[in-house]
């Protein structure tokens, strides 16, 4: 039998020392320690899925929060019972003292656990849902509001009717242009077209 934690962060700036931490203290050996650093829309993880293929009957594995396994509903059950039912091996939530199978090893702990397991899923990802929720809802307001996100448009130079002039008769490079002017091909072209239009509405 073997012990083995499961940490995960969802991006490479993202800090795991709190998790690995928590993994020491429950006596996980270093080596037994899976770590991932990517969002958890699925379980195609490469740290997990070696964790997996490990398990054996007996084995123990520790998460910090029920939120490091995963976030999707559906799928933290089905892995909760791959892990459990067709491993054999424990599930030990660390932040969530109940969700611990090695306890009350009957059918009464394990309906607990699975119930327990259900409602916290659900719970997480209702919240992830009204998160995003909130978040589209807000930059709609904002853009109702006239609030433009991404980068501000790139504005016209000053001299940019000499810039075109001198392109066309190739006494200028495009390349001399990004570098002088600080604007991408597409730029050039689009502030080119604007520029056009704006002459014929002067004609």
């Amino acid at each position: 039998m073997s012990d083995y934690g499961y940490v995960r962060v969802s991006t490479a700036e993202q800090n795991e020392d709190r998790q690995m931490i928590a993994m020491n203290e429950a006596g996980v050996p270093k080596g037994n320690i899976f770590a991932d650093k990517q969002s958890c829309k699925d379980f195609e993880r490469p740290a997990y899925k070696k964790l997996m293929k490990k398990l054996k009957p007996g084995d123990v594995v520790y998460f910090k929060s029920i939120d490091r396994m995963g976030r999707n509903y559906k799928d933290m059950i089905e892995q909760w019972r791959i892990i459990t039912k067709e491993k054999g091996a424990d599930v030990v939530v660390l932040d969530m003292p109940i969700l611990d199978t090695r306890q009350q090893k009957n059918l009464i702990g394990t309906l607990i656990s699975d119930i327990v397991l259900q409602l916290l899923s659900y719970v997480s990802e209702t919240e992830r849902i009204n998160i995003r929720q909130r978040q589209a809802g807000g930059i709609a307001a904002a853009k109702k509001r006239g609030v433009r996100f991404g980068r501000p448009p790139k504005e016209m130079p000053p001299d940019f009717e000499e810039i075109i002039r001198r392109w066309e008769k190739k006494e200028l490079t495009m390349t001399e242009i990004t570098e002088q002017y600080g604007m991408s091909q597409s730029t050039f072209y689009k502030l080119k077209r604007e520029f056009e239009i704006r002459w014929k509405r002067r004609g």
